[in-house]
């Protein structure tokens, strides 16, 4: 499955399918889809384990990004993650080689822990994590609202580093 990292070019198909959700899914909680100059600054960051690659199967099918947890300097070891696959895509293992790339370069980074929530109910993405290593950490109840209802949210966690 050829994973790369994103360039400039691969924004538009990025944000096609992040914008797929923010209008029918809940996989993200925004209610807008953000401007190009959101994947943009995505894209530029230099800060080490920060990373933002694509699926290439004769164009985008699926991204991954990483960036900072939380903006404290003591957390600069951790990072987020997220995978967006589109949805005609599914089902290929193209999650999982996302995943598998990105976390590779988490620990090139010499990054100790990545951090993924994931919206619930999403059985998909619950299986994803559980195979790429991730356990679950806890549950936030009812902290999103979209769709005119409640969602909760599902703390996932990896150790990169022992």
């Amino acid at each position: 499955m050829p994973v790369r990292s994103a360039t400039a070019a691969d924004l538009p198909a990025i944000k096609a399918i992040y914008d797929g959700q923010v209008a029918g899914g809940i996989a993200t909680f925004d209610l807008e889809p953000p401007p190009v100059s959101y994947w943009e600054h995505r894209l530029a960051s230099t800060d080490r384990g920060d990373h933002l690659l694509v699926a290439d199967e004769d164009g985008v099918v699926g991204y991954a990004y990483s960036s900072a947890y939380r903006p404290r300097p003591a957390y600069r070891h951790t990072r987020e993650t997220s995978v967006y696959v589109d949805p005609a895509a599914h089902g290929r293992g193209l999650g999982r080689a996302l995943y598998d790339e990105l976390l590779r370069r988490l620990r090139t980074d010499g990054m100790r822990t990545a951090v993924a929530v994931v919206a619930l109910p999403n059985p998909g993405s619950r299986a994803l994590h559980r195979a790429c290593g991730f356990e679950p950490v806890g549950v936030l109840r009812e902290v999103g609202h979209k769709f005119d209802r409640w969602i909760d949210t599902e703390w996932w966690q990896i150790a990169l580093a022992g």
